[in-house]
């Protein structure tokens, strides 16, 4: 396939960008540029081979999208949050598979390591993780206990020196080429425990996960561990139970809700281009009702969340921010952004459908988006329990 060339404009119709500070605006032309000249002339290629780009793991590392918000003595960026979610914003415009390496690497694998982590275990896997030369996984969610993670099988033994780790975890991305899994399990009195478990500890594997039709340029797999000895160094220390797990995933999914604006932003931009030059009944479509319509509702919607994900990173920032607060902006932003892409693949005609335009890859890609790290529906029923104090899990 020829590769396509990325005529990307940004819409701010709401002047956001004057919100942003010089450095986080470096940062985002900086990574915005690397998605324009390295990601979007080769990813619909390898999403149609069904193939994850392994070379732009170096390439991330270099460009300071792993582990952004870790401190600069452990190989990290040091940098605000605002700064990562722009960065996951445009990582996730040229691709979400792309930005679900990025997320998975700092907030699931590098952040654990770090808050919940010993000063041996940060200085041993924190800057390899950063600089690419290493890459992470998350292991959480089981064949059988996705939204439940409590319900997990996975199960730690103590024997000494180490622990025998047995059981499974499903829809890993970048399973198939980490060189090092955070996994969650339980220990004999059910507590839930982080460990890290390397490639290369007998009894370890990581089956690839074949036929999917949503983030194919992404690696996903299964972990399965088979009497795996993991030493008692490699335990989280400082976190127990499934606060440990639930605050990495706090940490994606401020990410996700960057992000997911990110893929709307591009299947916009992409309509909006098309509707000037497209030309039906003499006239470009952008010139009908029915599409200045859908043009109009996509990009207030994109604006909304954009306001949305500058004040949540405000509030990260400072601190202040509540897991229901992330929760809300996550979910509104899968939702905002499914929906562009769908309106916009309906502008693109027969056209939308094909892998000359970028709509058809994200629109699927969101599919995942929506439903991993906490389904819709899941982050509705969050936002619905703090808000009457009733809880409709139970």
């Amino acid at each position: 396939m020829a590769a396509r060339t990325d005529l990307f404009t940004s819409p701010d119709y709401f002047n956001v960008d004057e919100l942003l500070t010089e450095e986080q605006l470096m940062i985002r032309d900086s990574v915005r540029n690397y998605v324009k000249k390295e990601i979007s002339p080769i990813i619909e290629d390898y999403a149609q081979k069904a193939e994850f780009p392994e070379h732009i793991v170096k390439q991330l590392g270099d460009l300071g999208c792993f582990g952004p918000t870790v401190p600069v003595e452990y190989g990290g960026g040091g940098l605000d949050y605002i700064s990562y979610g722009i960065m996951m914003q445009e990582l996730e415009r040229g691709d979400s598979g792309v930005r679900s390496t990025a997320s998975v690497q700092g907030s699931l694998v590098m952040y654990p390591i770090y808050a919940y982590g010993n000063e041996e275990q940060r200085n041993k896997y924190l800057p390899k993780l950063a600089s690419g030369e290493w890459l992470g996984c998350f292991g959480l969610t089981e064949p059988d206990h996705g939204s439940d993670p409590s319900s997990m099988l996975t199960n730690i033994k103590d024997a000494g020196d180490h622990v025998i780790l047995n059981g499974a975890k499903m829809w890993i991305s970048n399973a198939p080429f980490a060189q090092v899994a955070v996994v969650w399990a339980k220990d004999e009195q059910g507590i839930i425990r982080g460990v890290i478990v390397e490639r290369g500890m007998e009894g370890f594997s990581t089956p690839t996960t074949h036929g999917k039709w949503s983030l194919r340029a992404s690696a996903t797999g299964e972990l399965v561990f088979d009497n795996v000895k993991v030493p008692k160094e490699n335990m989280l220390p400082n976190v127990q139970g499934l606060k440990g797990p639930l605050g990495c995933l706090t940490k994606a999914r401020y990410g996700i809700a960057w992000g997911a604006v990110g893929a709307a932003m591009d299947c916009y931009d992409t309509a909006l281009r098309y509707s000037k030059e497209r030309v039906q009944f003499g006239k470009p479509i952008g010139a009908f009702q029915l599409q200045q319509k859908k043009l109009a509702e996509m990009v207030t919607e994109i604006t909304k969340a954009q306001l949305l994900n500058w004040r949540l990173g405000v509030l990260m920032n400072e601190g202040k921010v509540t897991p229901q607060q992330v929760s809300m902006a996550k979910r509104n932003a899968c939702e905002i952004a499914t929906n562009i892409c769908r309106d916009a693949r309906q502008m693109l005609g027969g056209m939308g459908i094909t892998g000359e335009y970028s709509v058809m890859r994200h629109m699927m890609n969101l599919e995942s988006v929506i439903t991993y790290e906490g389904t819709h529906d899941v982050h509705l029923l969050i936002t619905g329990m703090d808000v009457t104090g009733f809880n409709a899990f139970k």
